[in-house]
């Protein structure tokens, strides 16, 4: 929970009409994918975007990362906005960054 989280720069941000937020990220291959494909004559791997649309709550959290705050400063932001108790504001936050995180978008100092 004292851990701060970090954007990912190549990640471009949209902001929609509705408020929410559209991201936009490139999608990583595995090395040995790469390897494989220059194996078989595919030539060098592409890079594909991947976009993502976040809801209010992903949109919120989202907002609330600004590099400074932790986690834990996160999930008491939240969890006052929306109105939820502490429990249930920690594990949706932390949810919610892991899946980030697993998707390359955001990191952890």
């Amino acid at each position: 929970m004292a851990c701060v989280p970090v954007k990912n720069a190549g990640v471009a941000e949209e902001r929609l009409d509705t408020g929410e937020v559209l991201l936009s990220y490139p999608m990583t291959t595995r090395p040995w994918i790469d390897r494989l494909a220059k194996a078989v004559g595919a030539g060098e791997p592409k890079i594909h975007i991947k976009k993502l649309q976040l809801d209010a709550l992903g949109t919120s959290v989202w907002d609330l990362m600004d590099g400074i705050r932790t986690v834990g400063q996160i999930v008491d932001a939240f969890a006052g906005h929306h109105l939820l108790e502490a429990r249930e504001a920690e594990m949706s936050v932390t949810l919610f960054l892991r899946q980030l995180g697993k998707r390359g978008i955001v990191g952890m100092r």
